[in-house]
């Protein structure tokens, strides 16, 4: 039999007992399926699909987490910058933009409260010169020393410029080995008449030496050379109280 088998036959009855074949054939003349493979084979997929559900899931929060982390850092690292900033450094920057052919125009305020502006020139190690802007045709340069700043006025706009780093400056690098004193020297070598404000007025005259905390100023009338007929006066001026020098 292609079905059954028979097991045993009674030849009074004709009765047989039939064995169930439970081969091949029952699967190749009903079409029957294994469910129980089916089933294992799509819970399986389902599995697959799930841990693959769940490693998309803990890679995309790794990435957000490691890319929050990164901006945090990013952001620590900014402020650490921001932390190391000097006047100096802030004013270099603008210098910057203003080789690139930018104009830059500050507003400084000095300590006894005289305020004028300036167009930056050149940023020493304590120091920095500038055009005075007054309006008028002559062009006058000053040096102003850090220490007497009260404040520097810049548009809005220019802030973040002024905060970037001076990678790539055009800013001479020996300036900031350059202090206020090599400046008051090679004036006192030029015999350069020069007018110095400090906070109790104006005085005219020309250096005639330098020391380390002051110099010796030789007064006399402007326009006049410095000869010892000329001189009225000589004045000791310590470093500390002079907040502007204007090159006469």
């Amino acid at each position: 039999m292609d079905l059954w088998s028979c097991e045993s036959f009674h030849p009074r009855t004709g009765v047989g007992i039939l064995k169930q074949y439970a081969g091949p054939r029952v699967h190749r003349y009903f079409g029957a399926v294994d469910n129980l493979r089916d089933v294992r084979a799509r819970a399986a997929s389902v599995a697959v699909m799930r841990w693959d559900s769940l490693f998309d899931d803990l890679e995309s929060q790794l990435e957000r987490e490691i890319s929050i982390e990164e901006s945090d850092v990013d952001a620590e690292e900014e402020r650490l910058r921001l932390g190391r900033l000097s006047l100096r450094d802030r004013l270099v920057a603008l210098h910057n933009a203003a080789a690139r052919g930018d104009t830059v125009q500050l507003g400084v305020t000095l300590a006894h409260g005289e305020r004028f502006a300036v167009r930056p020139v050149l940023v020493g190690r304590d120091w920095f010169s500038a055009d005075v802007i007054d309006g008028s045709s002559r062009q006058r340069q000053c040096i102003i020393p850090l220490y007497s700043v009260l404040g520097v006025s810049i548009p809005a706009a220019r802030a973040p410029g002024s905060l970037r780093d001076s990678e790539g400056t055009t800013h001479p690098e020996l300036s900031a080995r350059l202090g206020l004193t090599f400046v008051l020297r090679d004036l006192c070598r030029r015999r350069r008449a020069i007018d110095v404000v400090t906070p109790a007025g104006t005085l005219h005259g020309t250096i005639d030496r330098v020391g380390k905390d002051h110099f010796d100023l030789a007064m006399h009338e402007p326009g006049a050379q410095r000869r010892a007929s000329e001189v009225k006066e000589l004045r000791l001026l310590p470093l500390v109280s002079v907040m502007m020098v204007r090159l006469s």
